[in-house]
């Protein structure tokens, strides 16, 4: 079953041009990715110091400085949302931005008009991140290890 789309919005599409979109959107995935990147690099190198016994504080204070890192990048597509009138306050953008990046999709702000497809280059770049993170929680959680059970036959 087809959805109706109003024509006003496809009238919207057609007249924005697209291209401011893609001129912010693409450096800004590229930007966060990067600062992502050297971010859980240095959480590597901090939990590298740790030993085995503190393994669950560990993955906390790496996951509150992921959470930390996310929430950075969140707000740096809001300070862009807002330097560019797509939102009217920093408050929304912040909100705005957190929702996109996370895919939550429950909220009743909208971007203008024509720079929609930056929400959707958010999306993206989120997808990209929590990508990362899982990657890289996967790779900490192996590498300090779980505790197991002792084999109790003998």
């Amino acid at each position: 079953m087809m959805i109706p789309i109003p024509d006003q919005g496809i009238q919207s599409l057609e007249a924005a041009s697209w291209s401011g979109n893609w001129a912010w959107g693409i450096p800004l995935i590229v930007v966060t990715v990067v600062i992502h990147v050297a971010g859980l690099g240095l959480i590597r190198r901090v939990t590298s110091r740790r030993n085995r016994e503190a393994s669950l504080l560990t993955v906390a204070g790496a996951t509150l400085l992921i959470c930390a890192l996310h929430a950075g990048e969140a707000t740096i597509w809001a300070v862009v949302y807002r330097w560019l009138q797509a939102l009217p306050n920093f408050r929304i953008a912040v909100l705005y931005s957190l929702n996109a990046m996370t895919s939550y999709g429950h909220i009743n702000f909208d971007l203008e008009p024509h720079w929609h497809l930056m929400g959707a280059l958010e999306a993206l770049n989120g997808w990209l991140l929590f990508g990362l993170t899982t990657a890289f929680l996967l790779s900490l959680v192996n590498r300090i290890g779980v505790p197991q059970e002792e084999n109790s036959e003998a």
